[in-house]
């Protein structure tokens, strides 16, 4: 007969690390002025390729994604600019790690992203993970950035009032609180204004 004791230990203790594995890649929701002010680095940049490779330096699994920066917003990226991001997997073998909530980058696509300062490692996700990222897709021949997040929402203060220069369909009330897009030229104007705040 087999010890009860002896299946309950290993039963909690995979479920408590399955527990703290979910919770430490929850992230509150950040607004669009608390990323533009605590950014290190923002810069609209097309994705040129993804490499995952063992980290020197920590030695675990690391995602390397190289941009060609079109356009500059703070920071000093350069004409190209490489973060090195947790997780991957490695190519040609069954050794992965992968990290929920870790933002990914397709190769060809536009982005807008917020970084804070590399870690000691120099690892530097997006700010607020995939809250971030913005990507940049054509409608109707505009370029319109989105998050997948409620713009309306992520343009507000944390008392609710508007902050001033917003696109003014934003200020106007006019974009659903659901996930939507706004012009790329608007959005970058309103992240500059925050930026200079």
């Amino acid at each position: 007969m087999i010890n009860p004791r002896l299946v309950k230990t290993p039963m909690l203790l995979i479920l408590l690390l399955f527990s703290l594995q979910t919770g430490a890649t929850s992230v509150l929701p950040v607004s669009l002025q608390r990323m533009s002010t605590t950014a290190e680095t923002i810069f609209h940049g097309t994705a040129l390729g993804n490499e995952v490779r063992l980290d020197p330096t920590s030695g675990r699994v690391a995602t390397y994604t190289t941009f060609n920066v079109s356009e500059v917003i703070k920071g000093d990226p350069g004409t190209t600019h490489t973060i090195k991001q947790i997780g991957g997997q490695l190519p040609g073998s069954n050794v992965r790690q992968l990290i929920h909530g870790v933002p990914q980058f397709a190769v060809g696509r536009e982005y807008v992203v917020f970084l804070p300062k590399a870690s000691s490692l120099g690892f530097a996700s997006p700010i607020g993970l995939s809250q971030g990222k913005f990507d940049i897709r054509k409608l109707d021949g505009q370029a319109i950035v989105t998050n997948g997040r409620a713009l309306a929402a992520m343009t507000k203060a944390p008392q609710q009032q508007a902050l001033p220069n917003l696109p003014s369909a934003v200020e106007a009330g006019q974009l659903p609180d659901q996930p939507a897009g706004v012009q790329l030229t608007d959005f970058l104007q309103t992240v500059r204004g925050m930026v200079r705040e």
